[in-house]
């Protein structure tokens, strides 16, 4: 089937389908005609070492340390891209950077044939709902999120207004929101209105974007829901310079010895944290915690933005890299799933996963077929527990597209980092998970496979055509 097959009634078009064998075990695992109520929350540049249940010692994340402990940690997901909307694409239609249509920061948006997790979980009944970043689809355009298989959405389209914690407005659906803020734009190749700093700082966004979170999961707790919950902390507001850690206080790190992007990128996780408590909280008082999938993680690896210093922090744990590299620190992260009842509490799984694989796994959880074609393979089965019906892949596949192309592929436990037409370096990671030993040259044949992966696996994007690497000056 491709992807437009996969739409077939009136309306939103996706043909509901008898359920497969591996549905039906899955049905039967979290009970017949349930449909769990599936929230996913995605953080933005959040390292694989910035939670205390990775490793952090000095960041506070009591709710989503206590998350871990009441569910499942993923060691081993990767994120979609090593940047924002890339990632994004894969996450949302289940495709890897080499077939995506998003394959870098540029505003291309999604298309009316594009299916996407939201146009899944309707099909099966759910109400979905975006609060926060989107990043595929600028307003007017065919990849807006109420075009892309959302209800309802709050929060920023464009990336570079999600920059500013204190914008002039935000997207409710297709109507702007006007805040308080008033805003300069420094730089004025920028389009106005995207990106600028506020003056005043009164409104500050994260916190409005979290009021909609509770008011949707209030509204939505008689029937199944989706919510793609794309909180854009702790990115930096870069048209801030070294003051792009934006955040009302500090809190408990204010009389740190620490310089202020560093309280500021601390405190902004520590709040966001703070609001996923509050998000658990809810929905135990509503009764819909034992049907409810909760899954969290970030977009990338940590970033050097706004005064921010990853090493500070220790944010990139025991990986090489952060945001923009093809190393484990740029695309390696958290991944933290909970679903009382369901999901095996205080565990940790080494499944080798990734975000192509989020849309599959939830069309299973709810009973719909994923569109056949795409890359992602569904992690329900570990979810769920049963290590044993557990698809494994092949490889794993990324490309970014600046300064040239890098490609990655992670092939069991080789990683492979190749800078198109110069490079290729070549990792164990069971042996050394902080890529320090480039053994390239030791296993010529390894190198060789993961090149072959490289070159079938990319299918030429007229915006994003692979270019020779260019070293930084």
């Amino acid at each position: 089937m491709q992807r437009r097959d996969f739409f077939k009634t009136a309306g939103l078009g996706i043909a509901s389908m008898a359920l497969p064998g591996c549905l039906n075990d899955t049905s039967k695992a979290i009970g017949e005609n349930k449909h769990p109520n599936i929230i996913y929350i995605l953080v933005d540049d959040l390292g694989y070492g910035d939670l205390g249940c990775y490793g952090q010692k000095r960041i506070k994340t009591p709710s989503l340390d206590k998350m871990a402990d009441e569910g499942m940690r993923f060691t081993q997901h990767y994120a979609g891209s090593t940047v924002c909307a890339p990632s994004r694409c894969c996450l949302m239609t289940g495709y890897h950077t080499g077939h995506a249509l998003v394959r870098g920061n540029a505003r291309v948006p999604l298309r009316p044939e594009d299916v996407t997790v939201g146009k899944a979980m309707k099909q099966a009944g759910y109400t979905t709902g975006l609060v926060g970043k989107w990043g595929l689809g600028e307003a007017d355009s065919t990849g807006i999120p109420n075009k892309q298989g959302f209800d309802y959405f709050y929060g920023y389209l464009n990336q570079r207004h999600a920059h500013n914690y204190y914008p002039k407005f935000l997207w409710k659906n297709e109507q702007k929101i006007n805040f308080r803020n008033e805003v300069k734009y420094p730089h004025s190749r920028h389009i106005r209105e995207f990106g600028g700093v506020s003056t005043n700082k009164l409104d500050y966004s994260h916190d409005f974007m979290t009021q909609e979170v509770l008011a949707f999961v209030e509204r939505n707790k008689q029937n199944p829901f989706f919510l793609y919950i794309a909180y854009t902390i702790p990115h930096a507001n870069n048209e801030a310079g070294k003051k792009g850690m934006e955040i009302p206080d500090y809190g408990i790190y204010k009389d740190k010895d620490w310089p202020e992007p560093q309280k500021g990128h601390a405190a902004m996780i520590t709040r966001m944290d703070g609001d996923v408590g509050k998000l658990f909280a809810l929905i135990k008082k509503l009764g819909i915690d034992d049907n409810t999938l909760v899954m969290f993680s970030s977009d990338n690896g940590p970033h050097r933005e706004g005064g921010n210093d990853p090493n500070f922090n220790n944010s990139s744990g025991p990986l090489r890299g952060i945001k923009r590299d093809l190393y484990e620190g740029g695309i390696r992260v958290p991944m933290i799933a909970r679903w009382p009842g369901k999901v095996k509490p205080r565990s940790t799984n080494n499944h080798i996963s990734a975000f192509w694989d989020v849309l599959p796994t939830c069309a299973e959880l709810v009973g719909v077929k994923a569109p056949d074609g795409i890359d992602g393979i569904s992690f329900a089965p570990t979810l769920l527990g049963s290590n044993d019906r557990q698809k494994q892949h092949e490889f794993l596949y990324w490309e970014f597209h600046e300064r040239g192309s890098k490609q990655a592929v992670r092939m069991g436990d080789w990683k492979a980092v190749s800078f198109y037409k110069s490079h290729t370096e070549l990792y164990n990671l069971k042996d050394d998970l902080g890529e320090k030993n480039n053994v390239a040259a030791k296993y010529p044949d390894i190198v060789k496979k993961a090149e072959q992966y490289m070159k079938t696996s990319n299918t030429p994007s007229t915006h994003w055509p692979l270019k020779k690497w260019r070293k930084k000056k």
